[in-house]
């Protein structure tokens, strides 16, 4: 799962509580076909043909009379696996729906509890369990009769070889000893057959399962995160060119996002990306951090196609600060050391980092300092906090290009101001490239690039921009009038 590309991910069908689910369930019901069960399935055939061997020795005319029931107790199994393997594919997608809601409606706790949804949840989750419960009501009586039939032919195969086996001891023709021995031999054994024919439900399971796994193992990611092909150049200085890409997201093949982009960046120049929502800023930021492809046209890193380049090396040389960021539940001083995974990060170098990015009073004043732990997604810390806590950890890792997506648009103005130092900061010296909504934020950009329909319409400064008196000076009167309101 982790090999795979983000488009994989954005599929519904991946989505977190699916693949928990399939997590969960997958290997194990393999495991329930597989080891132990084979042993004891390799037995049992071996018990079966050991008991035909020795039957047909010691009486063959009483074992062909059994041999001749056994076609009826095979069909009897046969019908047995087909009833309980019915409904197992069409159970196992309900099942991974409810793990699904389950799962989202867990992580996402506080804005369930508070749009009060519990109920609906519950309801959600029950309406995906009531087909699995309704085939297992179903299948329970056919169960039943396929169980009795199939028990009910050993004991009629019984009362049919000892009538003849009576008769055969009259005739001379065989010993009382050998006519249990025949009954006793080939009735086990197929009993034993019949234990192995009740794998057949996990099998049936397990087989389901089998194929989703090797469906993910063999699907070739577009983009593989683990791999190790491609260029590792020795030095990077942060020239940044989209030329002429064209993209939509594979799950949304009709929409068009970028039109033929084309967008220069040099070293050390901060870039600023503004546009109405839906216009392609963020969408740029994604394929300069190769999560996608282009469909068309190519994104450089120093005059190098990035589909050529070592993806660990592109993403190390790439510091990303987003809108929510995302700290793990840990302490601090991990939460920022995982910002460069290459080395061991000391105390020292995060506490730099951590003065950079303007929170270290901050995380000094606390009782455990550097090891409290930021919660679950960092909740224990205000949004204006893990944002300079994200922002520490992309300075730790000194990266060539820094990436600002809507960095600071959650924050309040005071948060704002002391975040927006501390980005000031981060972007001395690099390529920094922002993507904003509020334009107060970006006016000292070397550069602004404003986007409409996924394509760039103008380039420059504020005050050229402004003086243009084009869609750039729009949005910002436009801006300027709802402050003002």
């Amino acid at each position: 799962m982790m090999r795979q590309d983000l488009g994989w991910f954005d599929n519904p069908k991946n989505s977190v509580g699916a693949l928990t689910t399939r997590l969960a369930t997958d290997a194990a019901q393999v495991q329930g076909a597989t080891g132990v069960r084979m042993a004891t399935l390799a037995q049992n055939l071996a018990n079966m043909g050991t008991s035909i061997i020795i039957s047909f020795v010691y009486g063959w005319e009483l074992t062909l009379l059994v041999l001749s029931v056994v076609p009826f107790m095979a069909v009897a199994g046969a019908v047995e696996m087909k009833a309980l393997t019915g409904h197992a594919t069409e159970d196992k997608k309900e099942l991974e729906k409810s793990g699904k809601i389950a799962t989202e409606a867990i992580d996402n706790i506080r804005t369930v509890v508070s749009l009060n949804r519990e109920p609906k949840f519950e309801s959600l989750y029950q309406e995906n369990l009531e087909i699995p419960f309704r085939n297992s009501q179903r299948n329970a009586h056919v169960h039943g009769l396929t169980f009795s039939f199939s028990q009910a032919m050993i004991y009629f195969a019984y009362a049919g070889c000892f009538r003849f086996g009576a008769w055969l001891v009259e005739e001379n023709r065989m010993d009382i000893q050998g006519v249990f021995l025949v009954v006793s031999a080939i009735l086990y054994g197929a009993m034993a057959l019949g234990e192995a024919n009740s794998f057949a439900p996990n099998y049936a399971k397990a087989k389901i399962s089998a194929a989703h796994l090797m469906a993910l193992m063999g699907r070739e990611p577009a983009i593989d995160n683990l791999s190790q092909a491609g260029e590792s150049p020795d030095t990077f200085d942060g020239n940044v060119q989209f030329d002429s890409v064209m993209f939509n997201y594979p799950s949304r093949p009709d929409v068009q996002i970028l039109q033929g982009l084309n967008l220069k960046v040099r070293k050390g120049e901060t870039l600023a990306l503004v546009g109405s929502s839906g216009c392609g800023k963020s969408t740029t930021i994604q394929l300069l951090e190769r999560f996608y492809d282009p469909r068309e046209g190519r994104v450089l890193l120093d005059n190098k196609n990035a589909q050529e380049l070592n993806i660990h090396w592109l993403r190390s040389q790439i510091g990303i600060v987003s809108q929510e960021p995302v700290l793990f539940d840990c302490t601090i001083a991990e939460n920022i050391a995982y910002g460069d995974n290459s080395r061991i990060a000391s105390q020292a170098e995060i506490e730099e980092a951590a003065k950079a990015a303007n929170i270290h009073s901050f995380i000094d004043s606390l009782p455990q300092k550097y090891n409290t732990q930021a919660g679950d997604k960092g909740t224990q810390l205000s949004g204006g906090q893990k944002q300079r806590v994200a922002i520490a950890r992309a300075i730790l890792r000194n990266p060539k290009v820094l990436l600002l997506d809507e960095a600071t648009s959650a924050l309040d103005t005071e948060s704002e101001k002391v975040v927006q130092e501390a980005l000031d900061e981060a972007s001395k010296g690099r390529t920094c490239i922002i993507v904003a909504h509020r334009l107060s934020t970006i006016q000292n950009a070397d550069r602004i690039a404003v986007f409409k329909g996924g394509v760039v319409v103008e380039e420059g400064t504020h005050q050229q921009l402004l003086a243009k008196k084009g869609f750039y000076f729009m949005l910002v009167t436009t801006q300027m009038g709802h402050g003002r309101k």
